[in-house]
């Protein structure tokens, strides 16, 4: 009997309930994710991909927000949805001053996202950070609301008011995903970070998007 394995194999522990914040993540990017798209572009003048970033579906026909500086100047754009699908898509409308573009898929039947309240946002309240960094598709990263009605001075030189300052990790690519609460509502389009730094992100407020839209 010795030195034989067993036949019997211990099963492993089962584990217990999610804690109330892991579970309320987990809802709301099963809410919002399918909403969530990556934005790729080519260049004018060769064709080639030359960029990428992300962008948050607003409509079921297929409209979409994006950061202005992910589509300018693109010869050509894609969205990249949710379970890997790719659909072309043109520019509706940009406007610098916020670094806000409007998409539309051309496709549809999509997932949308609600655009929330950001008016009502706390400072120190769950902030969940969902898109495309470097290439990696549906990545979440989540943080907190750091401050609100920061400035940030747009493309065209012109500040945005009422920027919203989060922890969550943003990196590049990032650019035009959705900034979420725990109600499962985009507050905010991330737009920027401060190079060299830790934790200073950045978005514009829904309610900026809103009236843009």
């Amino acid at each position: 009997m010795f030195g034989r394995k067993s036949a019997f194999v211990s099963a492993p522990p089962r584990r217990g309930p999610r804690d109330a914040f892991s579970e309320t993540i987990i809802r709301v990017v099963e809410q919002i994710g399918p909403a969530v798209i990556g934005v790729r572009r080519t260049s004018r003048s060769r064709g080639l991909y030359d960029g990428a970033g992300s962008g948050v579906i607003i409509s079921p026909d297929g409209y979409a927000l994006t950061n202005n500086h992910v589509v300018r100047g693109a010869g050509s754009i894609e969205g990249i949805l949710h379970d890997g699908s790719v659909a072309t898509a043109d520019v509706v409308g940009a406007d610098p001053d916020t670094d806000l573009a409007l998409l539309r898929l051309n496709s549809k039947g999509h997932h949308a996202a609600e655009l929330g309240d950001s008016s009502q946002l706390q400072v120190g309240e769950l902030a969940i950070a969902m898109g495309n960094p470097l290439g990696l598709q549906a990545t979440v990263t989540v943080g907190v609301i750091s401050a609100l009605r920061r400035t940030l001075r747009g493309e065209a030189g012109r500040l945005i008011e009422d920027v919203i300052q989060t922890d969550a990790a943003l990196n590049p690519g990032n650019s035009g995903g959705a900034l979420i609460d725990s109600h499962g509502s985009v507050v905010g389009i991330n737009t920027a970070i401060i190079g060299g730094a830790q934790g200073l992100c950045f978005a514009v407020p829904s309610s900026t998007a809103k009236l843009i839209i």
